[in-house]
């Protein structure tokens, strides 16, 4: 008897694995999908581990196979137990995230009416409700009922209902919800010869349209499409049973990919010649990978380059070595918007032979995708953080462009991964080789490079069309002078002037500011009454272009009232500024000029980045505004000017990450000027111009940065001097959390107590910097020390604990 461990796809599961028998007649492999039996339900599980004794004396058996083949590599599985133990994430969490796109099924729980006389005056009205819901279908899911009157409402009427025996309550696993996409095609099943005759025979029948078929087929020796045909040929369907019927061709359902690139037309291209310095870094890199083959150790190497560098000419290189020696890889990009810039470059130069993995495909493209990488069919995977993931086998490199950019952490759902730890340990298993790429390196993967943990290789001069070139002048405009001038727009005189130029010589420039709408909030100029979100404690933004307030943290929303709810008065007064804001202004200054907005309120369609993106580059559009999206690693050779409307957005948040983060927006923002045959412009406008951060921002001076945040860093002992863990709980009373976070806090500082650990800082409880999110109250805890993973793993948290471990921010 065998005995496997399995990753049950239940909330319940959590941390752990469990132990089934493995029956005789199943033949059983690590990292295979298989049902078993979980209480009184069915459920999906994935084998973790096979062997001759189980760990748990009564055991049940596994009921079926999902799969016939493995779904995880070995190494995927080690991952998974790395993230599970790391990042004390429940066990299928980690599992999923390696799993083809649709594979989870749950239990529908189904209610059905019997078909005895039903009693109405019996019941109250919510209860009369459901039974005429009932009664006009054959049985309902309770999700639907759950949608009318609410989750603990509906459990309410069920229960009371089922007790009366009116209706009975059946499970049943949901549909599959993708499959392999067949599309019917027809093919000839005679010699042409024979169907030529056949033809004359059907004309002098006049059964012409059976003819017509015959002769289109007759010119394709490949199954043909029926949407094919029938745009040449309007034919219906006793036309093909007849000729089906008569042996003369055949009905034939055929695999067809749908391909998320099929719409890209991208040509084939040469590698260009390096310039002096990319290619002693190219050299490195190079001669580390022989070095590499002979002692099949893994490398990490930092990419340092200035913006427009040319690192991705270099990525390229490394991509093409690992081809050639029969190895894969995988790029990672921070943005679903920056795929298509890096699609069109591997494209190009690895025609068909590149894949694409994110959520803005549809859930048929991402199957397909997903089964094409684990067939062996590209060279490269290309997608955010959740393509590191993709099956692809023999991998030999993994390429982290924008390393620094926060968003290769997951911190809204378990597992609360960062990308590049990942992309780290994966490499550390597989033996693959890692570039992480940036201009301005996140401070912990710095300082590694310094500790030379990573190996660090820069590029130090910008690449343009007419050879290397200097990045782009800035200018700080301190905005305290121009409130002194009597200036009260948001833009400086410098700006006004500076995009006057611009758009007079038909070019482009981009304005950044990383907050949405178009007034942060709106407050009664009587009585001081805020405009505040009913679930949140945050205030409601204006966004102009709907007339509503909207969260930001719930997207509850409700349009702008004429008055003032407290005291009745119309002065209503628009504070704070946001992207919409910004676009009014530039209308208002430039009437004639095409504008692009670029933030989450006009991308949320299917391929909004891309058609926006492609309309800016055929410059459809002179100035394009936009949030943080704008700031990362996007190409665009027209844009000579770059603004920044204020740099103080994120400078003073309650984050000792705040200035490392508006460095990097700064460098990046300014980063997009001056790419193409025309020298770029940078405008800073900020209240704190001789905030470090700026300063060293406005000469492209990572390193004098570096030496200053890391000296701040060493004093208070922050990362990479030590590690975090942010622990959120959340409940619906405000009192309740707060005792809960109290208890937690005690039970912490007395494990650290037990355990020695003088060094580990315990902090808190406090209220988390939005309080109150979706009428949840929140209180925080933090950890700030060594060996975090191992003080919390044995730790139980009740439900409602959130545990972040190396949280990017900390509001």
């Amino acid at each position: 008897m065998k005995y496997a461990e399995v990753a049950v796809n239940s909330p319940i599961a959590q941390r752990r694995s469990f132990c089934y028998s493995i029956p005789p007649e199943l033949k059983i492999d690590v990292g295979q999908a298989v049902w078993v039996p979980f209480g009184s339900k069915i459920l999906q599980g994935i084998v973790v581990k096979v062997s001759d004794y189980p760990s748990f004396e009564v055991t049940k058996e596994i009921s079926g196979l999902i799969t016939s083949f493995p779904l995880l590599s070995l190494a995927h599985l080690e991952v998974v137990f790395w993230l599970n133990k790391y990042y004390l994430s429940p066990l299928f969490d980690a599992v999923a995230l390696m799993l083809p796109p649709g594979f989870e099924r749950r239990l529908a729980t189904f209610l059905q009416l019997l078909p005895d006389h039903v009693d109405l005056s019996q019941l109250n009205p919510e209860q009369i409700q459901v039974i005429r819901l009932l009664e006009n279908k054959d049985r309902v899911d309770i999700r639907e009922l759950e949608r009318k009157f609410g989750k603990k409402k509906t459990e309410s009427i069920t229960q009371q209902l089922l007790r009366r025996c009116l209706m009975v309550k059946s499970q049943q696993l949901e549909e599959t919800k993708v499959k392999p996409k067949l599309v019917t095609h027809l093919k000839l099943q005679i010699d042409p010869g024979e169907a030529e005759a056949e033809v004359i025979r059907l004309r002098k029948a006049k059964a012409d349209k059976q003819a017509a078929v015959l002769e289109f087929l007759i010119k394709r020796p490949q199954p043909v499409p029926l949407a094919e045909l029938r745009k040449s040929i309007a034919c219906q369907k006793v036309v093909i049973e007849s000729l089906k019927n008569r042996g003369l061709i055949s009905v034939v359902e055929v695999e067809v990919r749908r391909d998320p690139l099929a719409h890209l037309r991208i040509a084939p291209t040469l590698p260009p010649k390096l310039t002096s310095s990319q290619e002693a870094a190219w050299q490195r890199i190079q001669s580390c990978i022989v070095q590499r083959n002979l002692h099949r150790s893994p490398s990490v190497f930092l990419l340092h380059g200035v913006t427009g560098s040319g690192k991705t000419e270099i990525y390229l290189r490394a991509l093409a070595e690992f081809v050639a020696q029969g190895k894969r890889g995988i790029c990672l990009v921070p943005e679903i918007a920056l795929t298509l810039q890096t699609i069109e470059r591997f494209a190009s130069r690895f025609p068909g032979r590149v894949a694409v993995i994110h959520s803005g495909l549809s859930l048929g493209e991402q199957f397909d995708e997903w089964h094409r990488i684990k067939e062996g069919g590209c060279d490269v995977v290309i997608g955010p953080r959740s393509a590191l993931f993709a099956p692809q086998p023999d991998l030999g490199l993994i390429v982290i462009d924008e390393e620094h950019e926060w968003t290769y952490k997951q911190s809204d759902k378990s597992p609360r991964y960062h990308a590049r730890d990942v992309a780290i340990k994966l490499a550390e298993l597989t033996g693959a080789v890692v570039i992480l790429g940036s201009a301005t390196p996140d401070m912990e993967t710095f300082y590694r490079a310094q500790q030379s943990e990573y190996q660090l290789i820069e590029l130090k001069e910008r690449i343009t069309p007419y050879g290397p070139s200097p990045l782009p002048e800035v200018e700080v405009v301190d905005l305290r002078d121009e409130l002194k001038a009597g200036n009260r727009s948001l833009f400086s005189r410098s700006l006004v002037g500076a995009m006057t130029e611009v758009l007079a010589h038909h070019e482009q420039a981009i304005l950044f500011l990383n907050r949405r709408g178009t007034a942060t909030f709106v407050q009664c100029r009587d009585c001081g009454f805020v405009f505040r979100c009913s679930h949140c404690t945050a205030s409601l933004t204006y966004h102009s272009a709907t007339r509503k307030l909207v969260c930001h943290h719930c997207r509850y929303s409700v349009t702008l009232p004429v008055e003032c709810p407290q005291c009745l008065s119309h002065r209503l007064r628009f504070l704070g500024i946001g992207t919409q804001r910004v676009e009014e202004e530039v209308r208002h200054f430039f009437p004639q000029t095409r504008i692009l907005r670029w933030d989450r309120d006009v991308t949320s369609g299917r391929r909004a980045h891309e058609e926006l993106l492609t309309k800016f580059r055929a410059h459809e559009a002179d100035v394009l505004i936009g949030t943080q999206m704008v700031a990362k690693g996007l190409d665009l050779p027209q844009i000579t000017l770059a603004g920044v409307i204020s740099a103080d957005t994120g400078l003073n948040l309650p984050d000792f990450r705040a200035g490392e983060r508006t460095f990097q927006l700064l460098c990046q923002v300014a980063g997009r000027a001056g790419r193409g045959f025309t020298p770029g412009r940078v405008i800073i406008q900020t209240y704190s111009p001789e905030h470090y951060a700026i300063r060293a921002a406005s000469k492209h001076d990572y390193l004098t940065f570096y030496a200053q945040e890391i000296n701040y860093r060493r004093k208070f002992g922050y990362p990479p001097f030590s590690q975090l863990a942010s622990l959120t709980f959340s409940h619906t009373n405000d009192i309740a959390c707060l005792k809960e976070a109290e208890r937690t806090s005690r039970l912490l500082a007395a494990e650290k107590d037990r355990r020695g650990m003088p060094d580990l800082r315990l902090i808190g409880p406090v209220p988390a910097f939005v309080p109150r999110v979706r009428g949840h109250y929140r209180w925080q805890l933090v950890l700030c020390g060594t060996g975090l993973d191992d003080f919390l793993t044995d730790i139980a948290f009740p439900r409602g604990w959130v545990v972040d471990m190396d949280p990017v921010g900390m509001v």
